[in-house]
């Protein structure tokens, strides 16, 4: 469904615009560039405004990875504990299996 409306263009903006359709086309050029324009300005915009905040960001992005830097590397320092002592223990049990009794 169309409505009619009416708007008030540059008469150069015109000029552009029947240089660029057919005469009766205007209407079909114009939704077509409004379309065009919605489409790519949302994408553009969050595009520059997520580049905006990663840049005003970076600082406290660091500052957070640092912080986890720390928190994670206590976390494997835990699990290497944990897989020594596992090791050791393993190694520390006399083997019961029917091969090495039998020497």
């Amino acid at each position: 469904m169309s409505k009619r409306i009416n708007i008030v263009l540059p008469e150069t903006t015109i000029k552009t615009i029947d240089r660029m359709v057919r005469h009766g086309q205007r209407s079909q050029f114009i939704n077509q560039a409004v379309q065009h324009f919605v489409s790519h300005r949302s994408t553009e915009a969050l595009k520059t405004q997520l580049e905006r905040a990663a840049v005003r960001d970076q600082d406290l992005d660091r500052e957070i990875a640092a912080d986890w830097f720390a928190v994670d590397e206590g976390a494997w320092q835990r699990l290497d504990t944990q897989k020594r002592e596992k090791t050791a223990t393993r190694s520390a049990v006399k083997s019961t299996s029917r091969r090495s009794t039998q020497r």
